[in-house]
């Protein structure tokens, strides 16, 4: 099954901003593989920044938000390619189940 398919139940909120790399990585990917998704930049829109670090303790991004109530870290900063979107979707999956 593609990430298109195994994603599309899922409500992506995307945290990200404009001069973030990891996050430019991550939005690629996810249009590429046309997973649908929200993005929320951290910048433009009040509280997000806060949302974030708030309900995860991290000011790190992209993080993406799973149904409104999981967050799940968008990039994988112990691996040089800094994504591996199998892992991604594993990882979110597993984050919807709870």
């Amino acid at each position: 099954m593609s990430p298109q398919e195994l994603l599309k139940d899922l409500n992506l909120e995307v945290y990200t901003a404009s001069w973030c790399p990891d996050c430019r990585r991550l939005e690629r990917w996810l249009g590429e593989a046309g997973v649908p998704h929200a993005s929320v930049d951290i910048e433009a829109v009040p509280g997000a920044a806060e949302r974030l670090e708030r309900e995860t303790g991290k000011r790190a991004i992209p993080f993406i938000l799973v149904d409104g109530k999981r967050w799940v870290r968008g990039y994988h900063r112990e691996l040089a390619q800094r994504l591996d979107p199998d892992l991604l979707v594993r990882e979110l999956l597993g984050a919807a189940e709870g």
